[in-house]
């Protein structure tokens, strides 16, 4: 199942031919952003505060899934303010009060080479 909101996209890992086969299947769902790259959040981000505590050498790795200009906060998906690696101040997606990150080490879709690494685990859905 693909769910499409604020640029990123829930994707179901369930294997279906283990399902078809009456054995025990996973149905995690992870997030990912448009272009099917994980998102993950960060242990320092706090539930819903009103800033990313990543920042600095922390963006520049960590890059943020930005919103768009205009974009509305909808439901469970909130903006959160945060100064990107160019210095600019811009609104990232949070969903259920915790921001989402990207990896730069992560080159493929579906990668998470970035999981449990600097304190930013695969964001999961709720």
């Amino acid at each position: 199942m693909f769910r499409i909101l604020a640029g990123a996209l829930l994707l179901s890992t369930m294997s279906l031919s283990a399902y078809a086969a009456g054995e025990p299947a996973n149905t995690a769902k992870i997030w990912v952003d448009a272009k099917g790259m994980t998102l993950y959040t960060f242990d320092k981000d706090k539930k819903g505060e009103k800033a990313s505590a990543c920042t600095g050498d922390c963006i520049a790795e960590w890059p943020p899934l930005l919103a768009k200009a205009g974009a509305k906060a909808m439901g469970d998906w909130t903006l959160v303010p945060v100064v990107t690696a160019d210095g600019k101040t811009a609104q990232m997606w949070a969903y259920d009060g915790m921001p989402f990150y990207t990896f730069v080490d992560d080159k493929k879709p579906g990668e998470v080479t970035g999981d449990g690494k600097d304190g930013f685990h695969v964001a999961w859905d709720k």
